[in-house]
């Protein structure tokens, strides 16, 4: 084993809380509890922080699959605060398919978007297209955090309805999105509910989402709990 894995893993033990990795357990489903060590998420932010200057990182970043949840966790921090937006793209685009869960997945916002909002939708659409969970999940996040505000464009709901899923974790990302967007852009994403462009069980929880938000106005709710449909 590389040493700087070896250093990694041995400082994840370090900071195990066995209190804390029973509530990730219950609340990670699909993680393995067997790979889960139980470490708070500001312990391994400060470690992404100090690892990230490391000169064999890439080493513990090519290292795919990861045995453990944290050393996703890890991997996420470090993609998200990297400055670079090219190699952040290429190492994100690597990650994506081993991301196995929704906090990995929902924790992972690379800063460097931010100055690339121009450029950023074209992967985004390869993201949402992929078909893979997770990686639909973060695409649709990345257009919820970066694409409801002054960036916005018709366009961007329109790439988010057509998304078709089994999934729980992709249904309840498309549910957030439109909560969000009815919060942000209300006129633009109403017609997506009025229409049923989604399949039931996501308008019903985007609905839901919505009806719990304090940015939506009492009056627009009323209206929301019209729309709700019956049936799967």
């Amino acid at each position: 084993m590389k040493k700087i894995i070896s250093d990694i893993r041995a400082e994840l033990e370090n900071h195990r809380d066995s209190p804390y990795r029973e509530m990730q357990v219950r609340i990670i489903p699909t993680v393995k509890p067997e790979s889960i060590i139980g470490v708070r998420t500001p312990a391994l932010r400060e470690m992404a922080k100090q690892y990230t200057q490391a000169k064999d990182i890439g080493v513990f970043l090519n290292d795919l699959p990861h045995r453990y949840f944290e050393e996703n966790q890890l991997h996420a921090f470090i993609l998200s605060g990297m400055k670079d937006y090219p190699e952040c793209l290429r190492l994100l685009n690597r990650f994506l398919p081993h991301v196995d869960n929704w906090a990995t997945c929902d924790q992972m916002s690379p800063r460097v978007f931010r100055k690339h909002r121009k450029e950023l939708p074209d992967s985004i659409r390869e993201w949402i297209g992929s078909g893979e969970t997770y990686t639909v999940r973060f695409g649709i996040g990345m257009l919820m955090e970066h694409y409801l505000d002054e960036d916005f464009d018709p366009a961007y709901p329109e790439m988010v309805a057509v998304v078709r899923s089994e999934e729980y974790y992709v249904s309840m990302m498309t549910a957030w999105y439109f909560a969000t967007a009815l919060a942000k852009q209300y006129e633009a994403a109403l017609p997506y509910i009025e229409n049923h462009r989604l399949d039931n069980r996501t308008h019903n929880r985007a609905i839901q989402k919505a009806l719990e938000s304090y940015r939506i106005t009492p009056e627009q709710k009323d209206y929301l709990r019209t729309l709700k449909t019956k049936g799967k």
